[in-house]
Formats: structure tokens, C-alpha cells, sequence
């Protein structure tokens, strides 16, 4: 019976002995694909990083030239107001000097 009891345990100690080899070596090759992986990802977010750079800096350049209209367009309606402005302030000069000649005349 003794005899049987060890005879009944050898395969699993040889089963446990392949399974851990088999599990060593799976691991191993896990972590080689792993690390190969992350690689990938870390060559193709440094491939996207300057891609993106390259896209903000096109935005910030059309920002820029937006920046530049907006100026334009403010330095346009202020010489416009101040035309404006003028242009009212030589009309009622003229009026009040009509009204004058005409209370005085």
C-alpha cells in the first residue's frame, strides 16, 4: 500500500516539475512580448506626440493670423468712429454757428 501511495504521487511530482517549467518558461516569454509591447506603444506615442506638435503649432499659427484680422478690424472700427465723431462734431459746429448767425443776423 505504501508502495502504491508513492507510486500514485511520482506523476504529480512530475507533472508539478513540467508545469513549473512550462509556467517559467510562459512567463518569460510573456515578459519578452510585454516589453515588446510597451515599446510599440511608448515608438508610437512618441510618433503621435510629434504629430500633435506639428498639428498645434499649424492652430497656433492660424490663431495668430485670426489675432491679427481681429486687430485690424478693431484699429478699422476705431478710425471709423473717430471719423464718425468728427464728422458729428463739424455738424453741430455748423449748426450752432447757423443758429447764431440767424438769432444775431
Amino acid at each position: 500500500m505504501r508502495l502504491r501511495q508513492h507510486i500514485s504521487a511520482y506523476p504529480w511530482v512530475i507533472i508539478n516539475a513540467v508545469r513549473d517549467k512550462w509556467t517559467d518558461e510562459r512567463l518569460d516569454d510573456l515578459n519578452q512580448r510585454v516589453g515588446d509591447g510597451f515599446k510599440r506603444v511608448d515608438a508610437d506615442l512618441r510618433g503621435l506626440r510629434g504629430e500633435m506638435n506639428a498639428r498645434f503649432e499649424r492652430v497656433d499659427a492660424r490663431f495668430e493670423a485670426v489675432d491679427a484680422r481681429f486687430d485690424a478690424l478693431q484699429r478699422t472700427m476705431l478710425q471709423l468712429g473717430a471719423g464718425i465723431l468728427a464728422a458729428v462734431i463739424g455738424i453741430v459746429a455748423t449748426l450752432a454757428a447757423t443758429i447764431v448767425n440767424l438769432l444775431a443776423g
